[in-house]
Formats: C-alpha cells, structure tokens, sequence
C-alpha cells in the first residue's frame, strides 16, 4: 500500500492544492463540484450530479454490497487578514482530497473486485442540511457500511495518530423574537420590556436541569433591542439561543425544558414569544463493527501504538443524520490527527499536509477490509 500512495502523491497534492485555493460558501460549491465532477470523469467513473443542488455522487463497480465514503464539500465565511471571504478553514478541502486520494488508492490495487464503492460529496455540513438532503435523495438507502472522516485539532489527537470513531454531540440553533410593546420611558406600565423579559428569560433557561452525567448546555447567544431614544421603552426584541447535548436523547429532553421556559416568560409577562430553529445537527451514532475494521486500518498503517480511543467532542457534524435517518447503515468517522492549530473554524488554521497520505492509507484498509468481512459474511 505504501507504494501505491507514493505513485499518487503528486495528483493527491494537486489536488488539494486547486481546492484550497478555491473555497465555496454553503450550497454555493457550483466550481467546487464542476471540478470534482471533471477529475473523476477523467478516472472513467460515472458521476451523478443535481439539478437542485450542489454537490455529487460517484459510483465504482457494480453489484452489492455498497460501501460508501463521504467527504463535505463547503467552506466557512469569516474573516481573513480584514476580509470577509470563504475559507477552508474546517478542512473540508482536506477531507475531498483524502476522499479522492483513497479512490485512486483503491484503482490502483483493483478495489472493488466485486460490489461497489460510492463517493458522496456533500455540500452545507456548515448549515447542517446538507447531509439530510442526500438522505431525501435516497443516497444512502443502498449503502451497507458508511465512512468520513475529520481532521482533528491538536488538542484532541496528536499528529500521527488517528481515532476510529468521532463522538460529536447534538446541537440546535434557535432563533426568536419577543413580540410587546413600546411605552414612555415615564409611563413603563403602558408597555412590555422587552430587555426585562429577556433578563427572565435567560434566568429560566439558566435553570434548566437534565442528566448531569450527559454534556449539555444552553445558552443566549444574541439578543438585539431598542435604539437611540433612551426614553423609550422597547417593547420587541430579537434573539439566538444555542443547545447542545452529547446524546440524541438529552438534546430531546433539554429542547423541551426550553421551549417550556419560554412559553412560561411570555404567559408571566403578556408578551409573544416566536421560535424557530434555524439548524440542528445529530449526535453520532456509530456502528461497533466499523470501528473495529477502522482500528485495525489504523493500526496496519500508523502502528496499534498510534491507535487513539473514540473522542467524545462537543462540536457538531451533520454526517450523523445519515444514521439517525437510515439506521441500517453502519457507519463511522475517521478522527484524523494532523497537528491542526490554531484550532477548526479559526481563520489561520493550519495543518501537517504530510498526514492526508496516511488518512488516505487508513481510509483504503478499512474499505479494502470491509468488502473482504462482507464477502466472508456471504
């Protein structure tokens, strides 16, 4: 295998090099896909494309079973050196790459001989939509054993060493307005403030109490009210509210003490109080087998030494709907150690390019063994 991923580190390097370069915003990945779509056609491979959305999906072989490999495609919009723009800095350029190197990989060494491999490049994991609208396409109602992959920050997993399975956690975003009304900064008793309501409303939510031994949290994240005249008194207000939780169950349990908080401060304080979640993001569900044929990739390519445990992490990865949706499939996700710093989601972020070849290598012993399992299986 060594060899192999030597004969295709120029074209791998190429080819994170035009996708770094090239950054594109949530559901607007229109030359990101195009140049996807061109390489692998190049390859001999057939691609499906959308008419509704970005994105694509490759397909090599024929037959059953069906192993799939999902890389996400969009970039963060921050601020860089001044400048508002796209930028990769969530590694997802990373993740296409390791994606297109483990297929060349697996050409090269006749993988699959039998069934087939799907690559799923799947826009907005930043929107958290992406991946559930592959699932209403239908994408994954065929694929029997699932993987992806992240890089991991240094704090997480050391450069050189990887995890079978990464443990995000559940997140929802909510937003809201408070609905009242204005009074006279003399006459408070002729309206509803909208700033007190709020003061009530982040001490009730503040009280909130679930399973202590599950992570969780929710939190204001933003609240907008009132202007110039400070002799008003501003009856409407607008706001964010940020949830998570480790498990799929407690997020349930913690959205409802919310919402139940909420409808409590606008029945105290004769206000209105409109929510609407704006994104959401499952907590992952791993599938055990997988993990083990992950953790035996791991250990061929890096040494059972660099093996690192499941990481339980707060953060959020939409790849987890495909589970949560299709509970069939069987799927995890490769923690990938790289010596990222600062950290994911800061502008300046930077990594070891050097470890894509050995998530690369890692990614094609797990699909290389798992058609083998399924094969033995019968």
């Amino acid at each position: 295998m060594k060899e192999v991923i030597d004969e295709i580190k120029p074209k791998v390097e190429e080819v994170f090099d035009h996708l770094h370069s090239h950054p594109e915003i949530s559901w607007k990945e229109v030359e990101t896909t195009k140049y996807l779509k061109d390489l692998l056609e190049r390859e001999g491979i057939a691609v499906e494309t959308f008419e509704d959305s970005t994105g694509l999906v490759a397909v090599v072989g024929e037959g059953n079973p069906c192993i799939g490999l999902r890389a996400d495609i969009d970039a963060l919009w921050q601020e860089v050196d001044g400048e508002y723009k796209a930028n990769h800095s969530c590694g997802h350029d990373a993740h296409m790459t390791l994606a297109i190197g483990t297929f060349l990989a697996l050409k090269k060494i006749g993988v699959p001989s039998h069934g087939r491999l799907k690559l799923i490049f799947q826009p907005a994991e930043e929107k958290g939509t992406g991946a559930l609208s592959f699932v209403e396409k239908g994408i994954v109602d065929d694929v029997d054993y699932l993987y992806g992959v992240h890089l991991r920050p240094a704090q997480e997993v050391q450069d050189g060493y990887a995890s079978p399975a990464i443990l995000h956690g559940s997140a929802k975003m909510l937003s809201g307005r408070i609905i009242g009304t204005d009074a006279h900064g003399a006459r408070p008793h002729e309206g509803q403030n909208a700033i007190e309501v709020m003061a009530l409303l982040v001490q009730s939510i503040r009280s909130i109490h679930v399973d202590p031994m599950v992570p969780h949290s929710a939190k204001m994240t933003m609240f907008q009210s009132g202007g110039e005249s400070a002799n008003v008194i501003p009856g409407t207000a607008t706001f964010s509210i940020d949830i998570r939780a480790q498990t799929n169950e407690v997020m349930g349990q913690l959205f409802v003490k919310v919402k139940q908080a909420i409808e409590s401060i606008a029945e105290l304080t004769g206000v209105e109080i409109p929510i609407e979640v704006k994104a959401e993001i499952a907590a992952a569900q791993v599938d055990a087998t997988a993990v083990e044929i992950m953790s035996q990739a791991i250990g061929e390519t890096l040494g059972t030494e660099y093996l690192e445990p499941p990481i339980v992490t707060p953060g959020g990865e939409d790849f987890h709907f495909y589970t949560l949706k299709r509970p069939a499939v069987k799927a995890t996700m490769l923690g990938l150690g790289c010596g990222l710093t600062p950290g994911l989601h800061h502008p300046a972020m930077t990594f070891n390019q050097e470890s894509l070849f050995g998530g690369i290598e890692i990614l094609a012993r797990t699909i290389q063994h798992t058609f083998k399992r399924l094969e033995q299986e019968g």
